[in-house]
């Protein structure tokens, strides 16, 4: 298994973490006992069957479902203390999210969704900043076409753009090539794992595919809202052949 990371260098760390959605008799434990400590720069990819919890586990790390139990500290910052408002705020500075289906806002242009989060957190040269951030996807012919206007892989590509344009700390991305073609997919990857790699960011990837999970230097495979394996994929291929 992988060594634990030091706190100095640790980005993200939940202890104890349970997650149960619905009420009555339809409510489902959904994380169970989460403990995880992700390194500052690491690349971890999220595995496991279909409502094992990996989007869940996502979105309670980026800080958009609350636990019912368990620490929660990421960036620094232990996210039990802030109310919807400061974590909006967190979530602006630290976390960058791409979602399988874009998330992007119809009425905007390309332009004006990428610079949305850099204008909430008060920067100056927004417009400026979303168009380097969007020629740096590839798309400096597309600045002012709205969604509808572009393909899935450039719509993916402004959620990633949007994504990256405030440098957050955190690069989270659920399933971000799932709605994509294969070609199309890998274009989106090859640029998610840039920003990566260029901006020495923590990237925390759910993914289906096994040759994306094979790009993250670390997986983590849930099961039933557990984390089953946990290690380097050396470590992984070595208990595979044991």
């Amino acid at each position: 298994m992988q060594q634990k990371p030091s706190s100095a260098g640790t980005a993200v760390t939940l202890s104890g973490v349970n997650l149960s959605l619905g009420s009555g008799a339809a409510r489902v434990h959904i994380l169970k006992d989460i403990d995880l400590t992700i390194g500052r720069g690491e690349a971890i990819g999220l595995v496991g069957p279909s409502g094992s919890g990996k989007s869940t586990l996502l979105m309670v790390l980026a800080g958009l479902e609350r636990a019912d139990a368990g620490a929660i500290v990421v960036a620094g910052e232990d996210l039990r203390r802030l109310d919807e408002d400061a974590l909006a705020r967190f979530r602006g500075r630290n976390v960058g999210i791409v979602f399988q289906s874009f998330h992007l806002i119809p009425t905007m242009t390309a332009l004006e969704n990428v610079a949305v989060p850099l204008e909430l957190a008060g920067v100056p040269d927004a417009h400026e900043r979303a168009a380097a951030e969007l020629a740096g996807v590839g798309l400096s012919e597309r600045l002012l076409h709205y969604p509808a206007q572009l393909s899935g892989g450039e719509q993916q590509r402004v959620a990633l753009a949007r994504a990256l344009a405030p440098n957050p700390a955190i690069l989270v991305a659920d399933e971000p090539t799932g709605n994509l073609d294969e070609k199309t997919g890998s274009q989106v990857v090859e640029l998610l794992f840039k920003g990566h790699v260029d901006r020495g960011m923590t990237l925390i990837l759910v993914t289906h595919d096994p040759s994306l999970a094979r790009r993250c230097a670390r997986v983590v495979r849930l099961r039933s809202g557990r984390i089953e394996t946990d290690g380097s994929q050396e470590s992984l291929r070595e208990a595979a052949t044991a």
